[in-house]
């Protein structure tokens, strides 16, 4: 797939349209409110495992309404002291998994916390958290539930959780509350960029090839799912093209760039039809903070940087939780 999207010198001036709606703030101040009106209640169940260099525990807390939630919290062994803790959020479709795939941070000497995806864990790695509340007619997937309202839509629930696994993860004896970062590929990287915005001492952000962001260029500029549910759902509900442009506001990572106060490190992908590289500038040239960077894969798609990208954090982000 050749360059498709805007030429680099156009990409890093370029702003999205998204309008940002008037009671932003309030929205999600009383999301979080609510959710916070049920206590976090959060367990850690130490886990028997084969492995040798992590201490790994089953995580459960409650998100948005109360509900359960599970997550890892996959330390290096034998820690005794509070350390650094690296707030995981995942792609789109997927769950926790197994411990054993979430290595990277413990490796590196840091608490790592790994949140599953409530409703997903079905596509490419397993969760365990279900989504128990419903929502009007939605095309499959995720993008549409709920997408009538902004009190119903599937990402308040989400982002509401995410807030609460940063609580959570800052719960635990043996990690430092005032050293947490929020990282996340795709999906993940659109979840860390909401949390930036809603949780205000975090040290560092890094999102990954984020989704979610400037959804009036996303939803008719890429014909890749998952954007394209949007755009499925509206050419059977013709009409609501304007109530659901002001439901994504509400959630889009544009603007939630906009009130970012920790460093961040964002990656984008030049032929990524997934999450087009426009999308990804909008959020980072709206992003707040002036300690911001963006790593450019000239010749990939929605896979990104990979491991080159994850060198990149390992030398990034020790900086911001050490330092």
């Amino acid at each position: 797939m050749p360059h498709f999207d805007l030429p680099l010198d156009r990409l890093r001036t370029h702003r999205s349209t998204s309008r940002e709606p008037e009671d932003f703030d309030a929205f999600w101040a009383k999301t979080l409110d609510e959710a916070r009106s049920h206590e976090l209640a959060a367990r850690f169940a130490r886990m028997d495992t084969a492995l040798t260099t992590v201490d790994v525990y089953d995580v459960t807390f409650a998100g948005f309404g109360g509900h359960p939630v599970k997550g890892w919290l996959v330390l290096p062994a034998g820690t005794r002291e509070p350390l650094p803790v690296v707030v995981e959020f995942l792609g789109y479709g997927g769950g926790r998994g197994l411990p054993h795939t979430h290595l990277l941070w413990a490796s590196a000497g840091f608490a790592h916390f790994v949140m599953d995806t409530r409703g997903q864990g079905s596509g490419w790695a397993g969760g365990d958290t279900p989504d128990p509340v419903g929502s009007g007619p939605a095309y499959p997937g995720f993008m549409t539930r709920g997408v009538e309202d902004p009190y119903a839509y599937y990402y308040r629930r989400l982002f509401t959780d995410a807030v609460r696994a940063v609580e959570a993860a800052r719960s635990h004896p043996l990690t430092d509350a005032s050293r947490t970062a929020a990282v996340g590929i795709s999906q993940g990287g659109g979840i860390a960029l909401a949390v930036g915005g809603l949780v205000p001492d975090l040290v560092a952000v890094a999102p990954d090839v984020p989704f979610l962001c400037d959804f009036p260029r996303a939803v008719t500029l890429t014909d890749r799912a998952p954007y394209r549910e949007i755009a499925t759902y509206l050419r059977t509900h013709r009409g609501r093209a304007e109530q659901v442009a002001r439901t994504l506001a509400y959630f889009d990572g544009v603007h939630f760039a906009a009130r970012g106060s920790a460093p961040a490190l964002f990656s984008t992908a030049l032929e990524d039809l997934t999450c087009p590289p426009s999308t990804v500038f909008a959020a980072f040239n709206a992003y707040a903070h002036e300690d911001k960077a963006i790593e450019i894969y000239d010749f990939n798609d929605h896979e990104g940087g990979e491991s080159f990208q994850q060198a990149v954090q390992l030398r990034w982000l020790p900086r911001r939780l050490t330092g």
